[in-house]
């Protein structure tokens, strides 16, 4: 399956978000991209490979960030029982995607959930806050 390139574009945009925020790594856990923070996931990647759709999943408290991204186009909450516990699966190549600025929002707003209270004060301290 092709890659949307557009997707693509979204895709690498938020990853590199993601890995610029305090303390986030990257790993490959059932070979797929995952960003954590102190050892915990706060966006799953998935694979950029074509194998499956591009996509992420990201946890929201904020009850209106999370009803918000249940609008995207495809948005589900995810399996595995993560879904109960906020977090919410967004495909990224369906039409109407959510752009890369939007899912970035999330990223963080998922990585504050996650990170510890002194790297979120770290993104405070560079005025991302």
């Amino acid at each position: 399956m092709a890659v949307p390139r557009n997707a693509l574009k979204k895709w690498v945009k938020v990853r590199e978000f993601a890995l610029g925020l305090p303390g986030a790594v990257e790993e490959f856990p059932w070979g797929e991209s995952v960003a954590k923070v102190n050892k915990k996931v706060f966006v799953f990647l998935g694979v950029d490979d074509g194998s499956y759709p591009l996509a992420l999943t990201v946890k929201l408290r904020d009850e209106a960030a999370h009803a918000h991204a249940l609008t995207s186009p495809g948005a589900e909450p995810a399996g595995y029982g993560l879904g109960k516990a906020g977090w919410v699966r967004v495909p990224l190549a369906e039409p109407g995607a959510p752009a890369a600025e939007l899912l970035c929002d999330w990223v963080e707003e998922s990585y504050r959930a996650i990170a510890p209270k002194r790297l979120t004060a770290e993104l405070d301290a560079d005025g991302r806050g």
